[in-house]
């Protein structure tokens, strides 16, 4: 049997990488079930855009590739930094000073597999 794997990405995600690593790191090696209800009760911002994208990875397998949705399992899921070039804001600061503020994003990639019976 083929070893099949399902990909979803989500760019340019308005959410520092490191927030978004914290919450990855809870679904990572979870199935699908697992992870959702991971996610619905983690008191996350950002748990809400990472659900869609694996609603989305799910039904990349269902509907792409014809994989059984009950055997999905979360293989990997990882950020980088998006944009090379962030955002850049103006703080004001004290005696007519400005700080830069860098408003950064994130790329966002979740991989499902099926699990192999034993």
């Amino acid at each position: 049997m083929e070893n099949r794997e399902s990909r979803a990405y989500l760019r340019q995600l308005r959410v520092t990488p490191r927030k978004v690593k914290i919450v990855l790191d809870l679904i990572r090696g979870k199935d699908v079930a697992n992870a959702m209800a991971i996610l619905k009760t983690t008191n996350k911002l950002v748990c809400e855009d990472i659900e869609k994208l694996l609603k989305s990875a799910i039904a990349n397998a269902d509907h792409n590739y014809g994989m059984d949705v009950d055997k999905l399992y979360v293989a990997e899921c990882f950020v980088t930094p998006g944009m090379l070039k962030n955002m850049k804001r103006v703080r004001p600061r004290a005696q007519g000073r400005a700080f830069r503020v860098l408003k950064r994003t994130s790329h966002v990639t979740i991989v499902l597999k099926e699990r192999q019976e034993a």
